[in-house]
């Protein structure tokens, strides 16, 4: 009796299992970095718009609980609003032009002190082990004048770009005032436009999530704040108690640079130092150098995961690393954004993750009769499309 044929084994029969489940992990994976990498290219195009608008985001997180504040005592809310905006303007200006004012007054004398540095510094070099001559040194600053001269292209192309930096500054801060002014009076209207365009099923979960998110950017920017006051109050006072010039300035410039986790405060804690070189000489900068490095302990071993840890639920290596790669892709911006965008998308996504939108009530604040509900236009058949 003839035994009968087998038909060979076909091609996907050849492959392991564990090559199959990695290639259809690879091309899944290469699709979602593609999505990920034209989402990120259409920002970075989009970046004169998208900029302002997550700065009115990030105001609107802290001046939100003003204005909510304010309504349920009876203010009327278009005036709730506006004194919320006036008043975060004069705040910011009055820190603005005292430090201008301070700089105006502490730039007296700086000529004198670069001259006297300079010459301090090349008698050093004289003097020191290198063994340069004056020769030397003189050759050194003409090399980089010459430098300066085949490089002034650069220069002229920069300065002629001034106007249009100027224009796109201006555009912006217009932008971020009106962005602002409709979050503040109508956010609760734009987040319901924003779940109705998702379908109907997955509205629960992005109103959760939403919701979810915003409660941890505003508890970021409330912890932010607090954390940039204290580097501030510590690296200005030990300035001030140093005798360092200009210790309101440096206190203003480290509050606006600790906005940027970790990285921010090292670095306007620099300027300190460098202040304190010129003005005072090695000996205070060492100090200095210590103040700073004291306070960034105290802010990287309890406030960063005491409060700031507990606020964001972001690990303090993550926030570094996501620093690090929003400088990157987008510089100050990036560094600026990376951290709330990281704490709100991971807060959303393990909302989504863990399923609590199906315990919750149904698509919380697009239930009728609710008051986000009641923002919902009431156009002809426009709620009982959403009704059904």
């Amino acid at each position: 009796m003839a035994t009968p044929l087998t038909s060979p084994p076909s091609i996907e029969d050849s492959i392991p299992p564990g090559i199959r489940l990695a290639g259809a992990w690879s091309w899944r994976l290469l699709a979602l970095s593609a999505a990920i990498a034209v989402f990120i290219f259409l920002i970075m195009q989009l970046r004169l718009i998208v900029i302002p608008l997550l700065i009115a985001v990030l105001i609107s997180a802290l001046l939100l609980p003003i204005v909510s504040f304010l309504s349920r005592h009876r203010w009327p809310r278009g005036l709730a609003v506006a004194v919320a905006m006036v008043g975060s303007i004069a705040v910011i200006g009055g820190l603005i032009t005292l430090a201008a004012m301070q700089i105006s007054r502490g730039s007296a004398g700086l000529s004198d002190r670069l001259a006297a540095s300079i010459a301090s510094l090349k008698d050093f070099l004289l003097t020191s082990p290198l063994q340069l001559t004056e020769e030397q040194l003189n050759s050194y600053v003409q090399d980089i004048f010459k430098a300066l001269q085949s490089d002034s292209a650069i220069f002229v192309s920069g300065a002629l770009s001034v106007g249009s930096s100027l224009g796109h500054l201006v555009t912006g801060l217009l932008l971020t005032l009106f962005s602002l002014l409709f979050i503040l009076i109508d956010g609760k209207g734009i987040w319901s436009w924003i779940v109705r365009i998702f379908p109907r099923r997955a509205r629960p979960a992005i109103d959760g999530a939403g919701r979810a998110g915003w409660v941890t950017l505003g508890n970021f920017v409330k912890v932010q704040i607090l954390v940039a006051t204290i580097d501030a109050i510590g690296i200005g006072a030990g300035a001030a108690l140093l005798g360092v010039p200009m210790a309101i300035p440096i206190a203003v410039l480290v509050f606006l640079g600790s906005f940027i986790p970790i990285v921010g405060a090292v670095a306007t804690g620099a300027v300190a130092i460098v202040i304190a070189l010129l003005f005072n000489g090695p000996i205070i900068a060492v100090i200095m150098l210590g103040v700073v490095l004291l306070v960034q302990q105290i802010e990287g071993h309890v406030l960063q995961p005491l409060i700031m840890g507990t606020a964001v639920k972001v690990h303090p290596l993550a926030v570094v690393l996501v620093v690090a790669a929003g400088s990157l892709l987008a510089g100050i911006p990036g560094a600026l954004f990376a951290v709330p965008i990281a704490a709100v998308l991971n807060v959303m996504t393990n909302y989504i993750s863990s399923g609590r939108w199906r315990s919750e009530s149904p698509s919380a604040g697009l239930v009728p009769g609710s008051p986000l509900w009641q923002t919902v236009p009431s156009r002809p058949g426009f709620r009982r499309t959403m009704e059904e």
